[in-house]
Parts: structure tokens; C-alpha cells; sequence
């Protein structure tokens, strides 16, 4: 495919824009140009002052011509190819360059933009602990590369693929939509079969990679096809925007069952201005999570920093949901956990009987639940049931339910207008009695 810095010579007014620093040209009708330079992590977008005249549309359209017939006279190269084709876009790759134009209907404007790596580096130039780049050497691993727009998480995806091309003799495959990333030649990148990644996975399996490079993972079903790929056996690089490496983590929770979420994922790189900022590793185990009993061991999933080990979140069952909750960090005097539980205690209580209530944990696996007298026998339920149910759904945390009566004076009350008309008669409330002598007096006059 394509090498760094090398495309052929576009139309005079184009290649003036492609200065060393620049990574992207904006162009659009009737707006002056603007590019985006720098290095990475440090790029600015600038306004462009020219004396060829206007941007209009027509010389737009007449660019566009002329990149096609580009196209075209370089068909005998690999690198230069039209990789989209749609009403009202077109992509296409011209050596290092990708270009994306786009007309109405599809943008307000006619407009076309040329991306360009910033730098290309080897792994070598990333000065990694050897223990991580000893782990990225089994390249039977889920690996995510994550970090914001910009941040040099694709120039890391193909210093690694090179690595283990180069170094570890793996046989390297790329799935990506568009094909942009600057890779030897030997290693072969397929783009999305009939318009479906899931049947370019397909024809993964049968060329055997040891390792698959699955740039741009943003949708759900990108999540399901990585997670496919990764338990097939194959090792498995996705590059993913996220703000940080748990984001990422998060980002797979719920498009892979808990109890495969190590197996599909198991390292994340997170990267900004083009270096690693944190390495997280996912570890698999049974047991209690922190401030819970015994009683409670559950499967659990520990995100450990690498290489220090250090614990700092982890996620299991709780309920329904998947929790992923902060070890050794309590924002207040309540844990992560009893502020879940908590949240799901009221609102299921505020399902069933539709009232507010206030709940006081003795333990994180222990709690009471004040809530109005005439309403206790409800949320009990024949036999207990009721209650039963919950304490299941939160993962067999013993739960009492009293009256508000009973209720510590340092608790408050969650709605202060709230009073019991059963046990007390509607002429209990002096803020009723007031407000009907009000509205009477108001009536006289």
C-alpha cells in the first residue's frame, strides 16, 4: 500500500496547500481555504490566504474532475484507488492521501477535504516498557488503542502491525473502512466485502492471520464483529475513540456477555498527543466485590494498571446492570455500590407503590428502607415476596423495610409535603387546613 509522504503530484493548487507540517486541507464553495498543521497533539487549524482567486463550485467540481482522472492514470499502482462511491460522497485514496468530497444534497456545499498522516513511527520510537512490548509480542491478545481525534492512536496501530510483521515474523491482515492506514506492502488490508465488515470477517478466518488490525471500531456492530474475530482465536488490534481507556472498556459492555468481556478484551492502550498515557489490563476472577461479604463472591472483573498492578476498578453484576465501580475512591459518605443500590431501590419503589422513600445502609450488603406505613405491607408483598425479589435483584443484600416514624432524625424525609391521609385523616395536614381557609377568606373578599 501506500508509503509515507509519497502520492502523485496533484493539480498546482492543491500540492501548494501540502506544506511538511499540514495534516488536512478544508476547502469549501465560497469559504477561503484552511488547514490543519503541526504535530501531533499540537495541531491548529489556520485560515489560508491565496491570490488564485475564489473557492466556487465550479472549481471545485473541475478539482474533482481532475482528481478522478488521477485515479485513473495511476491504476497500475495499489495505493491509488476509489474506495467510496455514493450519492453525494465520494473517498477516494491517492497514495498517503485520502480525500473525501462531498455536494449537495448530501453537504450544505460542495467541499473537499484531503487528509494525510502526520509522522510515521516504529515501535522502537515509542520508548515502551519492555514488559508491554513483551505482551504486545503474544499477539494471541484483545488489544484496544483509544483516544480522541487526533491523538496518534492510527500511527500506533501501524507501528504495531509493522512490529509484529517485521520483528515477530506474525502474518499481519487489516480490516478497515476507508483503507488508509501506511503499511509494508505484504500486509494485505481489506475493506468492508459488499459494503458488511461481518462477511470481510468471514473471509478473514480463512487466511489465517495471526494478528488483524480492525481500524475505526465505533458502531455497536463493530463491537459484536471485534468480539466475533477476538473468540475465534484470532489476535485482534481495534483503534476506538474514547476519552479515556475505561471509556473504551465501557464502550464493549453490553455487546459482549460479562463473563467473555477478558476474553474478547485484555489490553487497552490509551494514547494522547501521540504518546501512551495509560495501559489498562482486564483480569478475570471470582469473588466478593470490594466492601461486600463472602456471601457475595460473584464472577468479577478487575481493570488493573499495567505494569504496576494496581487495582482501580471493577465491574460484575449487580441486578440487572453491569457495574463498574472505583476501588479505594469514595466521593462522600457513601460507597459506589450503596449509591447504586440505592438509586435502584428508590426507583423501584417508586415503580411499585408510587410513592418517594429514604434508604440507610448498615453495610454494603445491608440495608433499611423507610418508606410511609400504609404502604410497608405492599412493598413486603404475601409472604414476603416483594422484598425477596429486590433483595435478588441487588444481588442478595438483606433489605428492611419500617415507616418513616421510625425514621433516625438525620435523615430527611425525601418529600417534605408528603404526609400519611390514611393514619392521620385529611384534616392532619396544617398546610391543607391553612390553604383552604386562605382560599375561603380570598373568596369573601
Amino acid at each position: 500500500m501506500a508509503t509515507h509522504g509519497d502520492h502523485p503530484t496533484l493539480p498546482n493548487d492543491l500540492e501548494s496547500f501540502l506544506m511538511d507540517d499540514v495534516h488536512t486541507v478544508f476547502l469549501k464553495a465560497d469559504c477561503h481555504p484552511r488547514v490543519k498543521q503541526g504535530t501531533i497533539g499540537s495541531l491548529k487549524l489556520v485560515e489560508v490566504t491565496e491570490s488564485n482567486g475564489d473557492w466556487d463550485t465550479l472549481r471545485l467540481e473541475q478539482t474533482e474532475h481532475d482528481l478522478m482522472a488521477l485515479v485513473e492514470e495511476h491504476r497500475h499502482r495499489s495505493d491509488c484507488f476509489l474506495e467510496i462511491d455514493r450519492k453525494g460522497c465520494r473517498v477516494i485514496q491517492l497514495g498517503d492521501l485520502r480525500i473525501t468530497s462531498a455536494w449537495p444534497p448530501f453537504s450544505d456545499a460542495r467541499e473537499i477535504t484531503i487528509v494525510r498522516p502526520v509522522a510515521k513511527l516504529s515501535l522502537g520510537d515509542y520508548n515502551l516498557d519492555e514488559r508491554l512490548v513483551t505482551r504486545l509480542r503474544n499477539h494471541h491478545r484483545g488489544v484496544f488503542i483509544c483516544g480522541r481525534p487526533g491523538s496518534g492512536k492510527t500511527t500506533l496501530a501501524q507501528a504495531i502491525a509493522e512490529y509484529l510483521d517485521n520483528d515477530v515474523g506474525a502474518m499481519v491482515k487489516t480490516m478497515e473502512a476507508p483503507r488508509d492506514l501506511q503499511l509494508a506492502n505484504r500486509i494485505t488490508q481489506y475493506a468492508p466485502l459488499e459494503g458488511d465488515l461481518e462477511k470481510t470477517a468471514e473471509i478473514i478466518f480463512l487466511v489465517r492471520p495471526d494478528f488483524v488490525i480492525f481500524d475505526e471500531v465505533r458502531r455497536a456492530r463493530d463491537f459484536e464483529i471485534f468480539a466475533d474475530v477476538r473468540l475465534a482465536g484470532v489476535g485482534l488490534l481495534g483503534v476506538t475513540h474514547a476519552n479515556s481507556a475505561l471509556e473504551a472498556i465501557q464502550r464493549l459492555i453490553g455487546k459482549v456477555e460479562l463473563g467473555l468481556v477478558s476474553q474478547v478484551l485484555d489490553t487497552i492502550l490509551h494514547v494522547e498527543s501521540g504518546k501512551i498515557q495509560q495501559v489498562l489490563e482486564l483480569r478475570m476472577t471470582v469473588k466478593p466485590p470490594t466492601g461486600m461479604q463472602e456471601e457475595l463472591a460473584r464472577p468479577v472483573i478487575e481493570v488493573v494498571e499495567f505494569p504496576s498492578g494496581k487495582l482501580t476498578h471493577e465491574m460484575f453484576a449487580f441486578g440487572s446492570e453491569i457495574a463498574v465501580v472505583p476501588v479505594g475512591e469514595v466521593a462522600s459518605n457513601t460507597s459506589p455500590i450503596q449509591s447504586m443500590a440505592k438509586e435502584r431501590i428508590v426507583q423501584t419503589v417508586r415503580d411499585w407503590v408510587g410513592v418517594e422513600c429514604q434508604v440507610r445502609f448498615s453495610s454494603n450488603s445491608s440495608a433499611v428502607i423507610y418508606a410511609p406505613s400504609n404502604m410497608i405491607s405492599t412493598l413486603v408483598g404475601r409472604g414476603g415476596e416483594n422484598v425477596k425479589q429486590l433483595q435478588n435483584e441487588l444481588g442478595g443484600m438483606r433489605l428492611t423495610i419500617e415507616s418513616f416514624d421510625d425514621m433516625p432524625a438525620d435523615l430527611e424525609q425525601p418529600n417534605r409535603f408528603w404526609y400519611d391521609e390514611r393514619r392521620e385523616g385529611r384534616g392532619a395536614n396544617p398546610n391543607r387546613r391553612k390553604g383552604k381557609a386562605a382560599r375561603r377568606a380570598q373568596r369573601k373578599r
